[in-house]
């Protein structure tokens, strides 16, 4: 494969002996890549970043601030059953938990068991099922601009009204939330289906994996913060100030996105002109119908989806259940358990954003091939983690090794950011949006499955239980990483060329 004049390429099914063919006209030989540096594209990427930092901020802002919502004289007995006595307990933890669930004079409590708690917390993901694929779809339509900034905005204002719906009860609370996770549903799709028409072939993996990452900065910063927050001003000004946040960042979205280079107001032609060269067709949107059935049938398409939901098992398994395993088994104080719970998602955050630096160097470099690329930190980044998720089994009370491994296996499945992640991108760049939401529908079920699975093998608290939990997403994961080796693959697929590039193949 050889670069034209350091200009990218896009992936093509022209020629099947090779991952990337050159899909440029012979105009586009005479201009050289425009800067990076405060390009469009990439202060796309920050906005991007910083939405989707807000985006698990407000999904995350519940699982810490309802350690504040509940009355704990109510539930005093069945947290202290709930505790494990095989490793010791520091004697500051019992008093230091107490002053941390103190809440401002006036702030309401309520008197939910731990099974209308989990109740609550799993409302979000039945509303997040459901609007994947319609987002995708529509995205990759119309363009994604609207939906992610209008599902970022919903949700937003819907967390403003999260101290009002729990006061009207429980099943306020949860119609909310999932409305949340409806609304939430369609950015990750559209944020896919904006890249398709942004994002440079040899730039994909870097600015994917950058914007994406804020998830993980979101997760990183919201764990501790939404904790200091509950416990200074009282768990209502979690919400307000999540929501606020994200009502403000909507602003700025909206004035200074456009869905594609073309319609940008502000883009310097130099860069207009590369980006649209170097995606050619691909950067188009598609029609009114979509593939779905080579979709279906396709087996890379099964080869990113069987890999991206053994990554969230694990994934869902610490999101959802690290905070309680610091707390019955380690008994670190919730101060310390929220800063701790934390630490996984920053290592995760910086090995994602260094993935995607190092997967398009490697294929600037023409060092390896996309498909060899993709495998490549797939592989690393769930088999990897999976070692570190093995040993954390064997870590018994040390609290210091389980919180090591923890976040060293957190810090390795970054690099599935470079690999699996973005793969959608590589095999069907036009409906990227669809697949996404494809793929992102199935890789949502263990955030359904997980917790429950969690509940069952922990339920006496024990060590030995926990041992269980992290061996069980140890073989997921592995199995993940070698179903991708077998299966995957970075060339574009017959069923997603453009009808410019059927003619093109049948001429040539």
């Amino acid at each position: 494969m050889a670069l034209l004049h350091g200009y990218s390429i896009n992936s093509t099914a022209d020629d099947q002996d090779s991952d990337t063919a050159p899909f440029l006209k012979k105009e586009v030989e005479k201009i050289t890549v425009p800067p990076k540096c405060c390009s469009v594209r990439c202060n796309l990427a920050a906005m991007m970043f910083f939405g989707f930092a807000v985006v698990y901020g407000l999904r995350v802002n519940l699982s810490v601030a309802m350690v504040a919502m509940v009355n704990e004289t109510n539930d005093q007995s069945s947290s202290n059953s709930n505790i494990s006595n095989e490793c010791p307990v520091p004697t500051h933890t019992l008093d230091s938990n107490s002053q941390s669930l103190e809440q401002p004079d006036g702030i309401p409590r309520y008197p939910w068991n731990p099974k209308m708690q989990g109740m609550l917390l799993s409302a979000f993901f039945f509303g997040y099922l459901f609007t994947q694929i319609p987002g995708g779809y529509l995205s990759g339509r119309f363009g994604g601009s609207l939906f992610l900034g209008g599902g970022v905005l919903g949700t937003a204002v819907l967390t403003l009204l999260t101290p009002l719906s729990a006061q009207l009860g429980a099943k306020w609370l949860f119609a909310l939330r999932a409305l949340e996770g409806f609304g939430e549903g369609v950015t990750f799709p559209a944020m896919m289906a904006m890249w398709a028409r942004w994002a440079p072939p040899l730039e994909r993996a870097r600015l994917m994996t950058f914007s994406g990452a804020g998830s993980s900065f979101g997760a990183f910063v919201a764990l501790p913060l939404t904790g200091f927050i509950c416990h200074s001003l009282g768990w209502p000004a979690v919400f307000y100030s999540c929501g606020g946040v994200g009502c403000l960042w909507a602003v700025f979205w909206f004035i200074l996105v456009s869905d594609e280079p073309r319609t940008h107001p502000r883009i310097s032609d130099r860069e207009k002109y590369y980006i649209i060269n170097s995606i050619g067709a691909q950067g188009t949107p598609h029609g009114w119908s979509v593939p779905v059935l080579s979709m279906l049938f396709s087996v890379p398409l099964w080869a990113i989806i069987i890999p991206q939901m053994c990554s969230n098992w694990s994934y869902y398994t610490l999101l959802t259940s690290l905070p309680t395993y610091m707390d019955t088994v380690l008994h670190f104080d919730l101060r310390q358990n929220s800063f701790l719970s934390a630490l996984p998602y920053l290592a995760d955050w910086l090995f994602s954003v260094g993935s995607g630096v190092l997967a398009d160097n490697l294929l600037e470099r023409e060092l390896l091939s996309v498909t060899a690329v993709r495998k490549l930190f797939t592989f690393i980044g769930l088999f990897l983690p999976a070692v570190f998720l093995l040993a954390v089994g064997f870590t018994g009370c040390s609290a210091v090794l389980a919180v090591t491994f923890l976040t060293l296996s957190s810090a390795f499945g970054g690099f599935s950011a470079g690999g699996v992640f973005i793969n959608q991108i590589d095999i069907a760049p036009r409906y990227v949006g669809t697949l996404h939401g494809i793929t992102n529908t199935f890789g949502t079920i263990p955030g359904v499955i997980a917790p429950i699975v969690v509940g069952y093998l922990t339920k006496d608290h024990s060590v030995t239980g926990w041992r269980h939990v992290f061996w069980l997403s140890a073989g997921v994961s592995a199995f993940g990483a070698i179903f991708y080796v077998i299966f995957g693959t970075g060339k574009i697929q017959s069923w997603a060329r453009t009808d410019e590039e059927s003619d093109t193949d049948t001429h040539n």
